[in-house]
């Protein structure tokens, strides 16, 4: 039987990509010490690793595909194949930033004020094709963690540092003056297995299954029967993707309409459809839509 090697990132990311595969089909479990996870599908040989690696194996072969963030791509400058974009933003693959944070009361109020200055990172890579972009030439060190604090203490003049609110920094009395990129999930393969017939069929089965599990992360069914004198008027407030799927009940004079929507909708929507006459209406959780 054909193999599939697939990199999952442990960490952070973990519990949110677990979820994201059971959605999309897949049971993927492993015990906290683990680093080789069971799942239920014979053809897939699941490994985790951190995001920060990962474009390295799958880049090597070592890994067939994976899922790691655009910025660690950008980081270790790997030439994989860009597969799928993730975007899951009720868990923790929605996008991030990396910033140039400094003290609030910091004179620098952007880039080009960095010149001779020292800058404590993780991104130490990109961080400096940045500024050699920008001209701007400063001594970028990489940071093992607690990056604020070296900012506080007076070690560094700077950070660039992941964020998604930027709370974190704030409270830490930094401010932010740049931002340097935007980091989404990516689904990742490595271009000899990208050739390989079966392995791009496998990954490319594992793209649309993840892509519909996201879409329908923040969408809902709903149900309900009206009776032919309310239809155009239920109608008239009902969103749909397409359109609605109306069948004729087995008592005359009455339909059923079923329809997807934004989860965010269902409350306003809800008491103008029992208004307008739909009854029996029923709200449901969707695991896929496949556009």
């Amino acid at each position: 039987m054909s193999k599939l090697k697939i990199g999952l990132p442990k960490g952070s990311l973990q519990e949110a990509t677990f979820k994201l595969f059971k959605k999309a089909g897949f049971s993927i479990s492993a015990s906290e010490r683990s680093y080789f996870p069971s799942t239920d599908d014979p053809e897939l040989v699941p490994v985790l690793l951190r995001a920060q690696e990962m474009s390295r194996y799958v880049e090597q072969g070592t890994l067939d595909c994976g899922i790691t963030g655009n910025d660690w791509i950008l980081e270790n400058g790997s030439d994989i194949v860009r597969v799928e974009e993730l975007t899951y933003a009720k868990q923790s693959l929605n996008p991030v930033r990396w910033v140039l944070a400094v003290p609030e009361k910091s004179n620098i109020r952007g880039v080009k004020d960095l010149n001779g200055k020292r800058i404590a990172t993780e991104l130490v890579n990109f961080t400096r094709d940045y500024l050699k972009k920008k001209r701007v030439r400063a001594d970028v060190e990489f940071s093992w963690g607690a990056t604020e604090a070296k900012v506080y203490s007076g070690l560094v003049d700077g950070i660039v540092e992941l964020t998604e609110t930027g709370s974190s920094l704030r409270a830490h009395n930094l401010k932010i003056v740049e931002t340097l990129c935007t980091s989404t999930t990516q689904l990742i393969a490595n271009r000899k297995s990208w050739k390989d017939p079966w392995k791009k069929a496998k990954i490319e089965k594992i793209a649309i299954l993840l892509k519909g599990a996201i879409a329908a992360e923040e969408k809902v069914g709903l149900k309900m029967n009206v009776a032919d004198k309310n239809l155009k008027k239920v109608l008239g407030i009902l969103p749909a993707m397409r359109r609605p799927t109306i069948s004729q009940l087995s008592v005359s004079g009455w339909c059923a309409i079923e329809t997807i929507i934004d989860e965010k909708q269902v409350r306003e929507l809800i008491p103008k459809l029992k208004g307008a006459g739909a009854e029996g209406i029923i709200e449901y959780p969707l695991n896929k839509v496949i556009y």
